[in-house]
């Protein structure tokens, strides 16, 4: 995969440093329409043992979700866990990783958040602006925002995750009766675009496939 990062900065820097990179960056992301046509979707991961990252991408086709391609790479992971900084940990490992790719992925899926972050700029937001690709975080768990209204035990059923006044997710049942996941915008799509699209890559399982399959790859011994 071609990355030409758009807004080069260091990733060892203070958690100071890193919320002042964030600030700066989160005006630059795009809430467009997704491509008319979307054949791959891949999904994004790290699992961290001991400092160290091992970063997957797991590249699907759309529709039928095989496994088309995908990517390991290992390596140390320096920045510390600060919720809010996910980014500034697993983002080095992952962008070696994207770069082994043969294919050219029209959508990337994180499992984190995007907009749906303390300074809108989740990691989902991070890798969408700096490789200016379609992008969208999907979390199993609320870093800010409450859900507006009741969310139906339908598959399907969703309500917007709000933070003072703003809808900065969606709440999304993916699977009836099982807990919802929560979805954001990374970069250059809509939030109701990337709900959809998350929604028809969760055929079996409560997590969107890309992702799920990211994680078992992240987690494989190499």
């Amino acid at each position: 995969m071609q990355i030409d990062l758009q807004h080069e900065h260091d990733w060892e820097v203070t958690p100071d440093e890193a919320k002042r990179i964030q600030r700066r960056l989160a005006s630059q992301v795009r809430e467009t329409p997704l491509p008319n046509t979307i054949d791959t979707v891949a999904g994004v991961d790290v699992s961290v043992r001991d400092d160290v990252g091992q970063a997957a991408v797991a590249v699907l086709q759309v529709p039928g979700l095989e496994v088309v391609d995908e990517a390991i790479h290992r390596s140390e992971v320096p920045f510390p866990y600060v919720p809010g900084l996910l980014s500034f940990r697993e983002m080095p490992a992952v962008l070696p990783a994207l770069r082994q790719l043969g294919t050219e992925p029209d959508v990337l899926v994180t499992d984190s958040h995007g907009r749906a972050h303390p300074r809108r700029f989740g990691l989902a937001c991070h890798m969408g602006v700096l490789l200016d690709r379609p992008t969208i975080g999907v979390a199993k768990s609320i870093l800010v925002g409450d859900p507006r209204g009741d969310l139906g035990v339908e598959n399907g059923s969703r309500v917007p995750l709000v933070e003072d006044g703003e809808t900065v997710g969606t709440v999304l049942r993916t699977r009836t009766d099982v807990n919802p996941v929560y979805v954001s915008v990374g970069h250059r799509c809509t939030l109701d675009e990337a709900a959809e699209l998350m929604l028809d890559c969760s055929p079996t399982y409560k997590i969107p496939e890309p992702t799920r399959q990211a994680h078992r790859l992240s987690r494989e011994k190499v």
